[in-house]
């Protein structure tokens, strides 16, 4: 099917709200295993105050358009990990948190430890760090508000 010019004028008008509401309300499904799940805790606290970007946590992963990974995923996990991210409804992004995340951490060359989320699941923000900052952690959302601005295009003109 072929865009019509009354579907561009939708889309021309509905993209820039779709594309705000999307970047300013973003529930990231928390898979905190490690330390840097009581950093995630503290960037929701009073004091850097994540829901003033639009960031509130979730526990189902229906309900959420972002997979926060912190921590180190080991092989007995990783299937079920997986399997969040499939639950997950489209559009969704996926953040690795902290080096253990990104690459294994301390733990790079045990036989358990996966060498990095992005081995079975696609990530979009990388935050490094030992455990990195809550200041870090708002930073990758900033990221990732800017990379859902870049990215968001008219559904029509898909067509």
């Amino acid at each position: 099917m072929r865009a019509t010019g009354v579907k561009r004028a939708v889309d021309k008008i509905t993209t820039p709200i779709w594309s705000w509401s999307l970047r300013n309300s973003i529930f990231p499904l928390h898979f905190g295993i490690a330390c840097c799940a009581l950093e995630m805790a503290a960037s929701s606290a009073p004091r850097w105050d994540a829901e003033r970007f639009g960031i509130v946590y979730r526990s189902s992963p229906r309900q959420c358009d972002v997979l926060l990974v912190n921590g180190w995923v080991t092989t007995k996990l990783r299937p079920d990990l997986r399997r969040l991210y499939e639950q997950m409804p489209e559009p969704k992004w996926v953040i690795a948190m902290g080096e253990c995340a990104i690459s294994g951490g301390p733990w790079y060359d045990s036989h358990t430890v996966v060498q990095g989320v992005d081995t079975f699941i696609p990530v979009d923000i990388y935050i490094p760090g030992c455990p990195p900052r809550p200041e870090a952690l708002l930073d990758g959302f900033l990221k990732l508000q800017d990379k859902i601005r870049a990215s968001t295009k008219g559904r029509f003109l898909e067509d």
